[in-house]
This record gives C-alpha cells, structure tokens and sequence, in this order.
C-alpha cells in the first residue's frame, strides 16, 4: 500500500470505531430494533451531518476524496469526538498539513544533554515521534536500565508491550498500556503512512497480544501529566509525578520528567535508586555515545 492508501484507510477505521460507539438514542433517533452492527448506520451519520450518504460512504471505504473542514466538523459533531479525536480525524483526512513522510534521522543537541545530565535527582529522558529513546539522564538510566537495553530495543511503546521488566514495575500496566497507546496512536496518525511507524506496529502485533487486541479500537488521548505508581524491585511502591513537553527547536522530541511525589516517600526511594546506581555503574550510563545508534524496533535505520 501506497502512504496515501494507509492515511485513508486509517482514516476509514477511525470513523467506523467511532460511529459503533454511538447509540441512535443518544442523537436523538428512535431505538431500532434489530441491526446486525452496534452504534449508527452510515446514513445516519450522513443524515445528521448534513452529506450525501454516497459521499460519507466514499470515505469509509477509504475512496480517494476530499472532504471540506466544514463537513469534517459536523462528523465531530455527530460522532461526538472530543479534542484529539477532532484533531485525529483532521489529520488524517489532511486537512492539516501531514509531516514528510520520512522523518530526518533524531539527534538531541549537546545544549539539551548538558540539560538533561544537570537535573541530577529526577528522571528525564528525550523521546523521537516513535517514542524511540534518544537520550536520558543518569537517574533516568538508574529508574528504567535504559543502558541495559539494546538500542534497537530502546522504545517506549515496543518496552511497554515486550518488556516485562518495565510491565512488573507499572503497578496498574493494562491501564497505563492502553493510554500510552491510544498517545502513540495520534503520532501514528500525524505521520500515517511513515514505513518506520508501520512496521513498529506490525512487529507489536505479532509479540503482543494486548497490542493486537487494543490497536483496531483507533482510542485517541493528548499527552498529560499526571501521578504513575511503581513497583521498584529495589525500594518497593512509589509515586512519581510524569510532565512531558515538546522541544522548542524541534517539536518531534518530547521532554520527560518523572518527579516524587511531595506526599510520599518516593523521594527518599528514588535517591536510593540512583545512589544504587551509581554504586555499581558509576556514571557509566550512555554506552553508545549518550543517544541512540539509529537502529529501532521498526526495522529499520533511522540513519539512511
């Protein structure tokens, strides 16, 4: 499949798991009786939309068309999408403009390591569109092992469904699994049709079968902040407050910061962690050159 073909086809799943969703009830039509499928049939959306069923029909059928921002709000509307699902359905039916379709190989700055190296009691770590691990500070390798972790292995989301290390130290990893999912998913969607996010996801369908199970739902989510809870094999539960935030200079990395929570111990926890550490490593903890080698769970070479 062409990448316009894998847009619009992305763009066909997402208006279908969204109008299974919707009951007739809750925009106001009659209870049917009988239908062979949940939620709204297509012409009803079109009806409610104010469009040719034909037209909304192309579009579930991944036709090659284009759809005005006008229409485009009224599916919002009708589908009763929230924020990021009304930018999801946007971009994928390119109605802004989509990221080229394949990314320069990611590089974090001697500025940004400095920066990074220098919050010495808080894990941090720079992340790619994939979510592909480019860099991380001392207490970040001490809390996840990220130098233990084969740079073409070293991905967020490839560790959240293959790693069981990481899945024993999320206390609530089913929930935390299918919201970081459901953030990667927009990603996904901004670069629909990229080879490298293409092939990431296929490889996860065939190791996890959770990822297999959650990707056909299409669940979209902005990145939050928010309280996580672990289980340190090490220091037992604590509780870390996660802020992530794009990079100015280029607003494909993402910065995040993982702080203790003032109300608790964590704090305490976490300094044992590093100071464990760096017992053992010292400050060994960029063994490939203090960012990734170019090789990522998609397959493929960022590099070339």
């Amino acid at each position: 499949m062409t990448r316009d073909e894998i847009r619009r086809q992305e763009l066909s799943n997402f208006l279908r798991t969204r109008r299974a969703r919707i009951s007739p009830i809750d925009v106001g039509l009659p209870a049917a009786t009988r239908r062979r499928t949940p939620g709204l049939r297509r012409e009803e959306v079109a009806q409610l939309a104010g469009m040719s069923v034909t037209w909304y029909t192309w579009l579930e059928q991944a036709r090659p068309i284009s759809v005005s921002a006008e229409m485009l709000d009224n599916l919002a509307r009708v589908l009763r999408l929230d924020g990021i699902e009304r930018v999801q359905l946007f971009q994928l039916a390119l109605r802004e403009p989509v990221l080229d379709s394949k990314p320069k190989a990611q590089r974090i700055s001697p500025l940004l390591k400095q920066m990074l190296d220098q919050m010495e009691e808080l894990p941090a770590f720079i992340a790619g569109p994939r979510w592909d691990v480019l860099g991380w500070n001392l207490a970040a390798g001490a809390f996840f092992g990220f130098a233990s972790i084969p740079a073409a292995e070293r991905n967020m989301v490839w560790l959240f469904f293959t790693d069981s290390t990481l899945r024993s130290l999320i206390v609530d990893w089913p929930t935390r699994a299918r919201d970081m999912l459901a953030r990667f998913r927009v990603n996904y969607g901004r670069h629909a049709g990229d080879q490298q996010f293409v092939q990431l996801v296929e490889r996860l369908k065939l190791v996890s079968a959770e990822f297999a199970q959650w990707w056909p739902r299409h669940d979209v989510l902005p990145q939050s902040e928010g309280l996580k809870r672990y289980n340190h094999p090490l220091v037992g539960r604590l509780q870390l407050q996660h802020v992530s935030f794009s990079v100015m200079d280029d607003p494909e990395l993402t910065l995040t910061i993982l702080a203790p929570a003032r109300t608790t111990d964590s704090r305490t926890k976490l300094r044992h962690i590093i100071n464990h550490f760096k017992s053992l490593h010292g400050s060994a903890n960029y063994p490939d050159g203090h960012h990734d080698s170019g090789v990522h769970p998609g397959g493929e070479n960022t590099d070339s």
